[in-house]
């Protein structure tokens, strides 16, 4: 099985009670909700990656504050063709970030659809991914480690 190393950034952006978002298709036609941010380029620090990726989803040019944590995931994805199945492995760097100007707007052509801001309680509602609710706890708890355990899915 092959196996690859995903290196990605996300910013945690919290203004006046609410969560910067952006929406992102999933299977079947549907959507979930996902922290703006993505992958690094090779060569590229992760600090700028963010900065680049929020514009990019949302038209804001962001402030990074603080270094939250860092996230790991591994997950076992389909091949295509001859290739066969890929052992991923996510590591996701989650900064704190501050809009400091720019126009909220929708990505054009990339991996989300739409940008919004969403009232932190009505966050767990939403159709999201798991990122989300890490990302939530970093930003809450602030753990000297960096790292807030994550509980299995039953």
């Amino acid at each position: 099985m092959r196996k690859k190393l995903r290196v990605a950034a996300y910013a945690v952006c919290v203004r006046d009670g609410r969560l910067l978002l952006a929406r992102s298709p999933a299977a079947g036609g549907t959507h979930e909700w996902v922290l703006p941010g993505g992958g690094a380029e090779h060569g590229e620090d992760p600090h700028d990656t963010v900065v680049r990726e929020l514009e990019e989803e949302t038209g804001y040019d962001i402030e990074v504050t603080h270094i939250l944590g860092v996230d790991s995931a591994r997950n076992v994805l389909p091949g295509e063709g001859l290739r066969g199945p890929v052992d991923l492995h996510s590591v996701r760097i989650v900064y704190e970030g501050r809009v400091v100007g720019g126009e909220l707007r929708d990505e054009i052509g990339g991996s989300t659809d739409t940008a919004a801001w969403h009232d932190l309680a009505d966050v767990p509602a939403l159709t999201r991914v798991g990122l989300v609710d890490v990302a939530l706890r970093l930003w809450r708890e602030r753990p000297v480690t960096g790292r807030v355990p994550v509980t299995p899915e039953v």
